[in-house]
């Protein structure tokens, strides 16, 4: 069935009208303006989504409905495609948490259309406070090229994105290991020298996880490990753009640095995103949301525990921390990691796949965000496509 819709283009604004069939994009067309007219942009992406609403991927008690549920609230967001991310924790636990999702891909259609990979994030990761963000210590461990061969296997080889530090034991031929396997291989939670940087990109590391962010309080001015990577070209980087994590002036930085051609936004979204102010536990992870936004490692307020935003608060904070334009933005948040992955990038032409997001830009408050540091922006997702499929919203 031929369905058709009208919205501005996110990259140059103009009023389009978009017809898709069959999970494909049939034709795109000038149409005439209309002052209440959404947005559509090709279907966002997210490399590192932790969980949503009290769910975490690298629960021992994940089931297949909590895969469900989180890929149901991701499109609600907007995110069109995402990588369930399980960050450190026992072998049995991560075991469970990716054949678990595999269980889900297998039997539920919106989630296999809308799970592109899994992410490991540790738990091959530094062991320091700070670096360590708010991984569980016990589980800290150095990299294990046996272990990570049998949770790739029972996630049915759908990991495509690990995330260490590139001083963990064993790192550059566990690191050539998964790059020869075709897996992207990210530095992050790290604390290492300039020469084990240097060593782990050699042998093929390639992006920096969420750049400034699991990382001591203090650092040497220089050398530190921030700015090797930061100064490395080979390096790509993601960043959380939503107020908290880095300020306006890191994400700058980056943005000028590794070019907006390899900046990644990625939410880092924790699983207790949209839960209410208070302090919950997820295994060994004790985690405050605090009222302003923030979530914490509990009984401290410097080291943060995951994001409360999702990609949609992080494309309009990239906009306001940077003043780029809306297209520059949303192209990190879909071009750019799915270039990083080697997928086909999605694009709003005839011939594309159908994987769309409508959103509407929403000013939250009068004169500024009602929280300091934050864009004044809301990002109002109304309708989510992918493959021709419906999965959120209505047609505007």
């Amino acid at each position: 069935m031929n369905r058709t819709f009208s919205a501005n283009h996110y990259s140059t604004g103009e009023p389009v009208q978009v017809h898709f069939e069959d999970g494909r994009i049939t034709g795109v067309e000038a149409t005439s303006s209309a002052d209440d007219l959404p947005y559509v942009a090709p279907g966002l992406f997210d490399i590192q989504i932790n969980g949503y609403s009290g769910i975490w991927f690298s629960s021992p008690k994940l089931s297949t409905a909590d895969v469900e549920q989180v890929t149901q609230s991701m499109l609600a967001h907007g995110v069109a495609g995402y990588f369930p991310t399980l960050v450190t924790n026992s072998f049995d636990a991560l075991k469970h948490g990716f054949e678990t999702i595999r269980q889900a891909c297998e039997t539920s259609d919106v989630v296999r259309a809308c799970v592109r990979g899994c992410h490991l994030e540790g738990p091959y990761i530094s062991a320091e406070d700070g670096p360590r963000g708010a991984h569980p210590l016990q589980h800290v461990r150095d990299a294990d090229i046996d272990e990570f061969d049998a949770l790739q296997a029972a996630s049915g080889n759908r990991i495509r994105l690990v995330t260490l530090a590139a001083e963990t034991g064993n790192a550059v031929p566990f690191i050539r290991h998964l790059v020869n396997s075709g897996v992207v291989v990210a530095l992050g939670h790290t604390a290492a020298t300039s020469v084990q940087i240097a060593a782990a990109v050699d042998a093929g590391a390639k992006l920096s996880t969420h750049f400034g962010n699991g990382a001591h309080g203090v650092l040497p001015r220089h050398p530190n490990y921030l700015w090797e990577q930061l100064a490395d070209e080979r390096l790509w980087a993601s960043v959380i753009a939503d107020g908290f994590h880095v300020p306006a002036s890191v994400l700058n930085c980056v943005r000028l640095c590794k070019t907006t051609a390899h900046t990644i936004l990625t939410c880092d979204v924790s699983g207790f995103a949209g839960c209410p102010p208070g302090t919950y536990a997820e295994g060994d992870v004790a985690v405050e949301v605090l009222d302003d936004g923030r979530l914490v490692v509990a009984g401290q307020r410097q080291y943060l525990a995951g994001s409360g935003a999702t990609t949609g608060d992080c494309i309009v904070g990239m906009m306001a921390a940077c003043s780029i334009p809306l297209g520059t933005a949303i192209d990190m948040a879909t071009a750019n990691p799915s270039r990083l992955m080697g997928e086909p990038v999605g694009e709003i032409t005839p011939g594309a796949e159908a994987t769309l997001t409508v959103f509407r830009l929403i000013e939250s408050s009068v004169g500024g965000s009602s929280v300091p540091g934050r864009a004044a922006t809301h990002f109002d997702t109304i309708t989510t496509i992918v493959k021709g499929d419906l999965l959120f919203g209505n047609l505007p």
